[in-house]
């Protein structure tokens, strides 16, 4: 598979090794899924940046390079690299402040295998009980009429430039963001526009949580509700959505949390079913909303989720009882173009664009120029 990128890999390889370079880009199985998780990079900010396991493939084989095992050989004698030294160069990357360890923990091996079922090689070698990785070299070395090239630089250089091509994206959001702020009092449907786009089953998952905490955060701005211990003494108190921390964070499946009502959502692109019952779990069964990134309707999206449980559970008790009832609502993405156009109307289109850029560059360790 070639999209718009597989031509700056190719370039990248060109440099290194000349005419063997469509070979190499061929039998390399490395290269081929690089090849494929770098799919996004000429689509924008908008398009998921596929960052964790390029990542950990990035710093182990950056590892390699720096103790010279690409020149000196013998890399089957070294002691490994400690994880808390991988973990935190990891983190040191752009866009990589929040990135947690599952792709060092099977994940990037299982997705590989996914690719290529039939390889007698997974990318990341681990020994649990001295927590010390590899990079598996067998896949760093391409045989090509009898001769072997070592592509671990070339790997690294096409990471970079892959991460280059999704900042200049990032940047040219923001700019178009700030741009529009500066437009909000004479070109209002132009915003709208550019925030309704940002609703779409394509974009980045981390944007559009982002983008879906910005509206409902002012749709329900508006909304006051009356409490309190005795009916005498009731207190009018406005709805407030909270955002619980960054995207993709290990905070028990909440993604924001609405006080007073102590309602919890989580931000979901998955209609596995075991999933939604995992977050539901994880708060112990406590009611939760989900909001969706999907264009199907909310009735067919909770049947969905509904029947493949029941092919797993069998008992219709357990499936409703026990975790159906603990789903309060599904909003979609119709639901909240909806609530986008309620908000609106109700006079906070700057504040959500506001939103947009201000939770975008704190996700995405922006740093203003």
């Amino acid at each position: 598979m070639e999209h718009n990128f597989t031509i700056n890999i190719k370039s990248i390889l060109q440099k290194y090794f000349g005419k063997n370079t469509d070979d190499i880009f061929e039998r390399s199985q490395l290269i081929q899924y690089i090849n494929q998780k770098t799919r996004s990079a000429n689509k924008g900010s908008k398009s998921r940046s596929n960052f964790a396991n390029l990542y950990a493939i990035y710093v182990l084989i950056e590892d390699y390079i720096v103790n010279g095992y690409d020149r000196k050989g013998n890399y089957s004698r070294y002691e490994g690299a400690l994880f808390s030294r991988l973990f935190a160069r990891q983190r040191e990357l752009p866009f990589g402040s929040k990135l947690q360890n599952h792709s060092f923990n099977n994940r990037m091996n299982s997705e590989f295998k996914k690719y290529f079922p039939n390889s007698e090689y997974i990318p990341i070698l681990h020994n649990p009980e001295t927590n010390r990785y590899w990079i598996n070299e067998n896949l760093l070395k391409v045989k090509i009429d009898g001769k072997n090239f070592n592509i671990s630089k070339a790997i690294v250089e096409i990471i970079d430039e892959y991460i280059k091509t999704k900042q200049d994206a990032f940047d040219s959001f923001i700019e178009n963001c700030e741009k529009l702020q500066k437009l909000e009092k004479t070109n209002s449907k132009s915003i709208e526009e550019f925030i309704i786009g940002l609703l779409a089953p394509n974009v980045d998952a981390r944007l559009f949580e982002i983008v879906s905490y910005s509206i409902l955060k002012y749709y329900y701005q508006d909304q006051t509700i009356f409490w309190g211990f005795d009916i005498e003494t009731l207190s009018s108190e406005s709805l407030k959505l909270y955002k619980t921390g960054r995207t993709n964070a290990n905070d028990g499946g909440i993604d924001f949390v609405m006080k007073p009502l102590g309602r919890f959502f989580q931000v979901t692109e998955t209609l596995d079913f075991k999933k939604y019952f995992l977050d539901i779990d994880k708060i112990q069964k406590y009611p939760i909303t989900f909001v969706v990134k999907s264009d199907d309707q909310t009735d067919d999206l909770k049947n969905k989720i509904k029947e493949n449980a029941i092919k797993t559970y069998s008992i219709t008790a357990i499936v409703d009882n026990k975790y159906m009832d603990c789903i309060e609502e599904i909003i979609n993405i119709p639901l909240l173009n909806d609530r986008f156009n309620e908000a609106v109307m109700q006079g906070y289109l700057k504040e959500i664009l506001d939103e947009i850029i201000s939770q975008s560059k704190v996700e995405f360790n922006y740093a203003d120029n």
